[in-house]
């Protein structure tokens, strides 16, 4: 069964920053391009950016340019740096594969509240 901890979220000022982790268990990571997801108070859940297994990246308009999303594949852990941080980046983030199977489940998130 695949678990997903995610951990960084936090109260930070508009402009600032936070750095996301996710910290994945099972074969899923490996072989899986990952994303970030978010999801608004009152909103559906979408995507931020997702990374292959190679290294590629890319990203929602409105992260361009101010998020980072990277993985350390020998710790099966995917990040997420935001910078320049805006009140409508508040949300519940999530990390998952980009993929949708049966079965898929998500973890807890992590609470990114921007709010000055």
């Amino acid at each position: 069964q695949v678990r997903l901890v995610e951990s960084g979220g936090g109260l930070v000022q508009p402009g600032g920053s936070l750095r996301l982790s996710c910290a994945a268990s099972g074969s899923i990571f490996s072989t899986n391009t990952m994303g970030w997801y978010r999801q608004a108070p009152g909103k559906q859940r979408e995507l931020v950016a997702f990374i292959t297994t190679g290294g590629m990246t890319h990203y929602v308009d409105s992260a361009k340019g101010r998020f980072t999303i990277s993985r350390d594949n020998a710790k099966n852990t995917v990040y997420l740096q935001m910078n320049s941080l805006k009140p409508e980046d508040t949300a519940v983030y999530y990390c998952n594969t980009l993929i949708d199977y049966l079965g898929r489940s998500w973890g807890q998130g992590t609470q990114v509240t921007v709010s000055s």
